[in-house]
């Protein structure tokens, strides 16, 4: 007998998605995907002059924008954002968290107000943006951006490795409480070239061969290879997906051991 399958296609368009932390690296890449792919875009951060740029940005790719800053520390920020959003587009359908702040310190090293820092905007941030954004959808998807140092002992990033440990934590639980309505996954992309990164593990680092050795192309990823993702998780066709934490890394995860 065969399955009543109603298609839902990867799609946004005709959506309203707002990303937080959009105006570089990853976060800027999946607005800029959003937009190509018929979503409203709303990409903010603290830089006014970013958000600008990524708001022509996105107008260049056909969609509407509005251009707010947003400090994600900030819950009255966070509130304002989300209430210009709706009074423009008449609501909500995505939010994707991708804020970043990095300490690169180790255990004996990071300072009490750098862990705070990154905690706040990492974890603190993540619950903030989701709280908020919640209580004024009626049904949707948040997207956040976890790591990989969650799950791997990374030197030198004993704040941030902790806090996105969290992060996947929280995930899974606010998956369970807002859901069905509202799905919460999150992207766990794995080594990408960004502004921050740039210099830590790029070619001639000492870590950049072990990295390219263990993905299929040999290579680290690009920042507009998380958005296809992203797409997905805002999409219909991923109506059945909660509480997931996807990896993006061309097989690094999966290579376990060495030939």
């Amino acid at each position: 007998m065969p399955l009543d399958y109603d298609h839902s296609p990867v799609t946004v368009d005709g959506k309203t998605a707002v990303v937080i932390g959009a105006t570089s690296g990853i976060g800027r890449a999946i607005a800029l995907g959003f937009a190509a792919e018929g979503a409203d875009v709303v990409a903010t951060s603290r830089s006014e002059q970013r958000v600008a740029r990524t708001a022509d940005e996105i107008r260049d790719r056909g969609a509407d924008t509005l251009e707010v800053t947003c400090d994600a520390t900030e819950r009255e920020d966070v509130i304002a954002l989300r209430d210009a959003v709706i009074e423009e587009f008449g609501g909500v359908d995505v939010l994707v968290y991708a804020p970043s702040y990095i300490a690169r310190e180790s255990v004996m090293s990071v300072s009490e107000k750098q862990w705070d820092d990154v905690f706040d905007v990492q974890i603190k941030g993540a619950y903030r943006a989701t709280q908020v954004f919640a209580r004024e959808m009626d049904a949707g998807s948040i997207v956040h951006i976890a790591s990989a140092s969650a799950t791997t002992a990374i030197p030198n990033l004993a704040a941030y490795s902790t806090a996105k440990g969290g992060l996947d934590t929280f995930v899974r639980v606010a998956a369970e409480e807002l859901g069905p309505e509202i799905r919460v996954n999150a992207i766990r992309p794995g080594f990408v070239v960004t502004e921050q990164t740039q210099g830590t593990y790029t070619e001639g680092e000492p870590r950049f061969e072990g990295i390219t050795d263990r993905t299929t192309q040999e290579r680290l990823g690009r920042p507009e290879e998380m958005a296809g993702a992203a797409i997905y998780l805002a999409s219909d066709a991923a109506s059945y997906t909660t509480g997931e934490i996807i990896t993006v890394d061309d097989g690094f995860t999966a290579a376990t051991f060495e030939e």
